[in-house]
Order: structure tokens, then sequence, then C-alpha cells
């Protein structure tokens, strides 16, 4: 079997190849960008907006990047709940939804809404997510909110209020299935203790996870490091590619479960949602191999050969650094280090951020230096988060995990966008079939 599966394979592997340079005879988009390297526009949105570059005279020309939630700027999100020392990410969700920041009454009763719906059933907890286990929490979290239309009554309800009610179930209830589904698969494949704890009223989203995972033994930083991290991520544009499979799902009149459980194994991806354990990964091996974390000339050196393949994992890439939209800044990157290096302090561990600081000024002229121009590149969100992660103690299996329990406030609010303008229609973009003609030859001709 092993053997006619092999030989398939190559047969598969022939059919699959196509030539380069056909996307450009007839002037295909791959990967939905265009030749600069900016997307496509394919559709309008009023959720968000994601700015790194501006066009003109048909050239890109690079600026600091901004991203804008329903059009305030999220640095002003994130320091007017700072400044008003609350946690955030109930207010942006509140935003992302209704387009409208809460006044203080609403903000109470959606956050004590919110609190109402976070417990799960206990049949369900244990048997969707105790029982059927994983390897993966990001499949077990796919799993239940599959499951979790076989609870609802109006699964197919599509008026306004229901998809909004169901908006709200998922993202009160992300926390609590990725905690579950977390002990459940250590317990299974780990063999750790299983711990669950019922969510609290009384705390944020951010307290309640970290209370769900670690008790008690979490400091207000790493709460407030938390919640900012939760803000950062829970919107990037219609474009990014989970949000995207949001958009297009739903553009086909599905239920709301079928089209998160689409963006989620989209975020699973490699490619998408998993960039701050290669980063963490790199700067261990970076750790090991710079003698001098103040060298300059040290650190250069090593990225380089980082860059030529050389070094670490020999992709040639450096994790964190570069990003398909901003180019000289990306605006959470900015915001989650003004909060790493005091989560640093408090660790233990700013010897660790300064190495981080080094890279993040370094990175960029070592790149411009190998290309010898070209792109502008900064450091991205994910260049930090993975040491603010590791800082707080939350296992590695949880880090693309969190970002799914930031970004279903995102995603939700692009279905339901997606659900109700006037002007939707189905999403069906062309493809330009390149497979030679050939005649059909009977089976005892062949």
């Amino acid at each position: 079997m092993e053997n006619l599966l092999h030989q398939f394979s190559e047969m598969v592997y022939d059919s699959c190849q196509i030539d380069k340079g056909l996307f450009d005879t007839y002037n295909v988009k791959r990967g939905l960008r265009n030749s600069d390297g900016s997307g496509v526009v394919a559709g309008l949105t009023k959720v968000g907006d994601v700015v790194g570059y501006e066009k003109i005279d048909d050239k890109l020309k690079p600026i600091d990047g901004q991203l804008f939630y329903r059009g305030i700027e999220v640095s002003d999100l994130v320091h007017g709940a700072q400044k008003s020392g609350i946690h955030g990410f109930d207010e942006t969700c509140f935003l992302l939804l209704t387009g409208h920041l809460p006044t203080a009454e609403q903000m109470s009763k959606f956050s004590e809404y919110l609190s109402s719906l976070r417990d799960l059933p206990q049949f369900f907890s244990k048997n969707m997510i105790l029982s059927l286990r994983g390897q993966d929490v990001m499949n077990m979290l796919a799993r239940s909110v599959l499951s979790l239309y076989v609870e609802d009554e109006k699964a197919e309800d599509y008026s306004l209020p229901n998809l909004l009610d169901q908006s709200l179930n998922l993202i009160a209830k992300f926390p609590v299935i990725t905690s579950y589904a977390y002990f459940g698969m250590r317990h299974t494949y780990q063999r750790k203790s299983l711990v669950i704890r019922h969510p609290q009223l009384e705390l944020s989203t951010a307290e309640n996870f970290l209370y769900m995972l670690k008790g008690h033994d979490y400091t207000k930083l790493e709460a407030d490091v938390l919640d900012l991290c939760l803000v950062l991520h829970a919107e990037h544009g219609g474009g990014n590619n989970s949000t995207f499979t949001t958009r297009v799902v739903s553009s086909s009149q599905t239920d709301t479960y079928s089209a998160i459980a689409a963006a989620i194994g989209s975020l699973k991806g490699r490619l998408h949602g998993g960039a701050n354990l290669q980063v963490l990964e790199m700067m261990k091996n970076i750790k090991k191999n710079v003698k001098d974390w103040g060298s300059e000339k040290e650190i250069s050196e090593y990225l380089m050969k980082i860059l030529k393949g050389k070094a670490f994992d020999g992709n040639g890439k450096i994790y964190g650094i570069g990003h398909a939209i901003y180019t000289i800044s990306d605006p959470r990157a900015i915001l989650l280090k003004e909060k790493a290096r005091s989560l640093a302090e408090e660790k233990g561990r700013l010897d660790e951020f300064l190495l981080y600081e080094q890279i993040e000024h370094l990175a960029p002229k070592v790149f411009f230096e190998y290309k010898g121009g070209g792109k502008t590149v900064c450091a991205n969100v994910d260049f930090y988060s993975g040491f603010v992660y590791d800082m707080i103690k939350i296992p590695k299996e949880l880090f693309t995990p969190i970002f799914a329990v930031s970004r279903i406030a995102g995603w939700c609010a692009h279905r339901l966008e997606e659900m109700t303008f006037s002007s939707r229609r189905i999403i069906r973009p062309g493809y330009k079939n390149v497979f030679p003609k050939q005649s059909f030859i009977p089976i005892e001709e062949r």
C-alpha cells in the first residue's frame, strides 16, 4: 500500500505543478496580490483598516503603520482604556460589533451579558472536550464550535438579533473552551493533572483566562498585558486569511458555526497563526549562538547567516520581521513593546528584552543590506507576543488559540457585515485552467 501511495503521490505532484510564468501570461494575481505586493481589493468593509503605505503614481511609499477599529486608531483605544484603568477587550468587542464606543451603562450591561454566557453545559464539557480529546487545541476548538450548532435551537435563524447573539455566545465561550481543551489534551498526552476551573463572573476576559489556566497565580501586570494582546489581535482588516475565509464562507449564507470553524482552520495554518512560536524558537537559537548580546556587530553577522539560510532552520527568514502591509512600523508591535519591557523587568528578564530590542533595530538594516534595497521591513506584533506569553508562563500549545480567542471578535464583526449589507453577493473569483486538453482513451488501450 505504501508503494502504491508513493506512486500515486508522484502522479498527483506532477499534475499539480503550474509554470510560474503562466501567472504573468494570464495576468493572474497570485495569492490575490498585485505585482507590487499590495493586496487585490476584493471587497469593502467598515470594520477595520490596516495602513502601511501610500500609493503615489502607482508606486508604494512606506509610511508609519496604522490600525483602525471602526475608524478609531488602535493606539487611542489602548491608551484610553489604560488611562481609565480598565481592561479594554470587552469595549473593543462592543466597538467592532456595533460601530460605536459604549457608554458606561452600555459597557456594564455588555460585560455582564458576556460573563453570563461563559459557562459551558456540563455534559458538553465532559463529552465534547474532555472525552473526545485531541493533540491540537485549535482542532479541538473548531470541533467544539461545530458541536455548538447542535446545541443551538436557532442555529439556522439568520435574523440579525440571532446572528448577534450567536456571535456574543462564541466570543464569551472561546476562552473557556480553549482552557478546557488544553487541560484535556495535556492530561491525555502529557500525563499531567486534569484541572477544570469555572469562569468567574467578576473577572475580565483576560483575568478569567489566566484564572482558568493558573488559578490565582497571576499578577495584575500579566492580566493587563494579556488584555492588551487580546485587543491588538481582535481585528486586522478583511483581507487577512482567516477573516477573508469567514467572509467567503459567510457569503454562501451558511450558519455561523460553519463559518467560524472554517476561520479557525485557516488561523491554524503555519503561515498565519503560528509565527510567534517560530520567533520564540529563533530567539532561543540566537541566544545560544550570539555570545555578546550587546554587540551590534555579532548580532548583525548572525542575522545575516539566518537570511542566507546558514543558521537556525535554514529557511532564510528572520521571523517576526516584515509584514504584508506594514512597512516602517507595526502599531501593534509598538504598543506591545511598551508593556513587554515592564513585564521583563517584573520577571527579571530585561537582558532578553534588550536583545529583542537590538534585533528589532538591526534586522531591517541587515535585510536591506542582503536584498540590496527594495522592500522596507519592520518588526511585527508576533516578534514580541511569543516573548510576552512565555514570560506569563502561557504554554506554547495555547499561543495560536489565544489568537483565536481574540480574533473571534473581528471574525464575527465581518460575518455580521457580510450577512447583512444589501449589496452582498457570493464570493466567487475566477480561475484560469491551464491543463492541456487530452482525448479519452478506453481502459483496455491505456
